[in-house]
């Protein structure tokens, strides 16, 4: 069974470099959530533009979030989950790098209507990976995310912002990670390009 990728970058889109931008190159049942303001948080435009991407496909699907990418994953969940809509084709989330949204010193222009983060559990299979030393979210304050949300949490060491910045390339362990993911969705990973 084929299982799509929706990619979700953060603040700003995934600059070169990035993992997310590996991906993107490397599975080819993969896709980019795009933006129309990157900069400006909208949560109510970011959740439409995902929406969209969904409704654009019929096979079952993850979401492959970075740092604010994350932010929108959990609130478009958690809006589901309170709906009773259910989760559509979605089967679960990647979570990487969330910024703590809620921090009283993050920046408001930056977290926008995306603060505050949904508090309980968001009923699907979540992963997150975070870094220890992350510059937009304490690593204990990752772990309580992880609870809250009832998602797996996985310590990456220290990676900073488990970004372009990070020189993680391909980022294998994220990819490990995606297939755990997967194989937890009951549903394989496409093939990749170039593989027989």
């Amino acid at each position: 069974m084929r299982l799509d990728l929706l990619l979700l970058p953060g603040y700003g889109n995934s600059s070169p470099g990035h993992w997310q931008g590996h991906w993107a190159g490397l599975y080819e049942n993969s896709s980019r959530v795009l933006q129309e303001d990157w900069e400006t948080p909208d949560l109510s435009a970011w959740m439409a533009r995902l929406e969209g991407a969904l409704a654009n496909g019929s096979h079952p699907a993850l979401l492959v979030a970075h740092s604010r990418g994350c932010a929108l994953a959990v609130h478009w969940a958690a809006r589901r989950k309170a709906s009773g809509e259910g989760f559509g084709r979605v089967r679960g989330l990647l979570l990487v790098a969330p910024p703590d949204l809620d921090a009283p010193d993050f920046p408001g222009a930056i977290k926008g209507d995306f603060s505050p983060l949904p508090r309980r559990a968001l009923g699907l299979r979540t992963i997150l990976a975070a870094s220890r030393n992350d510059p937009y979210c304490g690593f204990a304050r990752a772990e309580e995310m992880a609870r809250l949300w009832e998602a797996e949490f996985v310590d990456v060491g220290a990676r900073g912002h488990i970004n372009a910045l990070s020189g993680l390339g391909e980022w294998p362990e994220g990819r490990a990670l995606l297939e755990r993911l997967a194989v937890r969705a009951q549903a394989p990973l496409a093939q990749e390009e170039g593989t027989a």
